[in-house]
């Protein structure tokens, strides 16, 4: 025979259950009522990580900002390589590097771990020296002769830099260079990450040059330009080359994304020409115009933009 079971009410069930919420009269809500939940918390009392000091184990040092990991956002950090890039002094993939090889400080410790974020007011140094991150300046110089591309000269002599000392408080160095004796068209920036993209081959960045040779160019060397000059550092060849004046043959304008030391002139030179003058007349899409020899100016936000589609369009080849 079975035997009969009591069941409790419909209010004994719902007033005893640990998991199910119960009604609380006069407030209008309902809340948690679990007695084991309860008698739990009171047996085994809720501890902050701060509070622990477990016996036979070594305490963990206190970092002042924890690498988060990727993808996370905390207001206020910043990524250390972007930080470092933002400097002027090298793009985010070489600060990897920096970063790694044990040459950045942060706070006055080394910090070795990629991925690391900081805070408004951490001083982060390279090799002792303090970096800054800084508002990025895009300067365009219509460089003139007998000046230097160099940021520092040891000999004393005029630099490109001593032209646009004026510009901007900023820190900005030279994308590239132009040889003393050679005019025109040169970039100046702190944003290192552009700036090594601009130098970077397999990016193809164009540049024109105004070409006077000491004689005339005939028809077949303009041809053996654009075919490609053997040299010793390789082959060398413009994109384009044709006479800059329908009369004097002598004047040149070639188009090339060659970036290798006194590449213009040395292609020259190899087919029997010395050079006179030389001036790069346009750059990245960037020109002379309205801009007279020795001035510069800033860039405008849709030619910085446009400097920054042609970076990002295309990766570089490995």
């Amino acid at each position: 025979m079975r035997k009969r079971v009591n069941k409790p009410s419909g209010r004994q069930r719902s007033g005893t259950s640990g998991s199910s919420a119960g009604y609380q009269p006069g407030k209008g809500s309902f809340e948690r009522a679990s007695r084991k939940e309860d008698s739990e918390s009171r047996r085994f009392p809720k501890r902050s990580f701060r509070d622990q000091n477990l016996p036979g184990k070594k305490s963990k040092p206190e970092f002042t900002h924890k690498p988060l990991q990727s993808g996370t956002a905390q207001p206020g950090l910043t990524r250390l390589n972007k930080y470092i890039s933002n400097s002027g002094i090298c793009s985010r993939r070489e600060a990897d590097e920096l970063i790694s090889a044990g040459l950045i400080s942060v706070n006055g410790k080394i910090i070795t771990e990629l991925g690391t974020k900081i805070a408004a007011g951490d001083i982060v140094k390279y090799n002792g020296e303090k970096l800054f991150n800084e508002r990025k300046r895009y300067i365009l110089l219509n460089k003139p002769k007998d000046f230097i591309t160099t940021a520092d000269d040891p000999e004393k002599r005029n630099t490109v830099m001593l032209l646009i000392r004026n510009a901007c408080k900023e820190r900005v160095y030279p994308v590239g260079r132009l040889d003393r004796n050679t005019t025109g068209l040169l970039l100046f920036t702190n944003d290192g990450e552009l700036a090594k993209k601009l130098m970077h081959p397999s990016y193809q960045i164009n540049k024109l040059y105004h070409v006077e040779t000491d004689k005339p160019v005939t028809q077949l060397d303009l041809k053996k330009l654009i075919e490609g000059i053997t040299m010793e550092d390789g082959l060398a060849k413009a994109d384009e080359a044709a006479y800059a004046h329908p009369t004097f043959k002598n004047q040149i304008g070639i188009s090339l994304h060659e970036g290798r030391n006194r590449i213009v002139r040395r292609m020259f030179e190899a087919l029997g020409y010395e050079v006179k003058k030389l001036d790069r007349v346009m750059y990245a899409g960037l020109t002379k115009r309205d801009l007279p020899r020795g001035k510069w100016r800033h860039l405008t936000e849709t030619e910085v933009n446009l400097l920054r589609m042609m970076t990002g369009q295309r990766k570089p080849k490995e």
